[in-house]
């Protein structure tokens, strides 16, 4: 098991690249458009993926042993990129992060109480549930 604390720099990472990507593709979106946005986006993290594929291999050619519908999976973040950019105008960065955390939350609660798309199950206990209530007050109050 990885430290901790490794995991939640990680994680602590992670979300300050969307909190800086966010505003940044909201930019795109008021300038050009949305699906504009996306394409972007999309092809220049297409591109800074393509280095290390390069100089360390890639496993690319066994794509069809992954499900059918996880190939989908790039589709969200149109989801993503669409809606970040039509909040943060709107109720700011903040709110907009705070937000899309919370759906997070949610759909991860749901997906660990019931052990889909292959998680590890974790049952949805009484702190969890007044943990995701608490993340919704926060959000209340946040974008008020």
């Amino acid at each position: 098991m990885q430290p901790i604390l490794l995991i939640i720099l990680i994680g602590m990472v992670g979300g300050m690249a969307i909190g800086v990507q966010s505003p940044m593709s909201s930019i795109i979106s008021q300038k050009l458009g949305m699906l504009e946005s996306v394409f972007i986006i999309h092809i220049g993290g297409a591109l800074v993926a393509l280095i290390p594929l390069i100089v360390f291999g890639s496993r690319l050619r066994e794509w069809r042993s992954v499900p059918w519908y996880t190939l989908g999976a790039g589709a969200f973040g149109l989801i993503v990129i669409s809606s970040m950019s039509y909040m943060i105008p709107r109720i700011g960065i903040a709110g907009a992060l705070i937000t899309l955390l919370a759906g997070q939350l949610l759909v991860g609660s749901l997906l660990d109480h019931f052990g889909w798309l292959g998680v590890t199950q974790r049952v949805m206990d009484l702190p969890r549930i007044i943990g995701l209530a608490v993340v919704m007050a926060g959000v209340w109050l946040t974008v008020k």
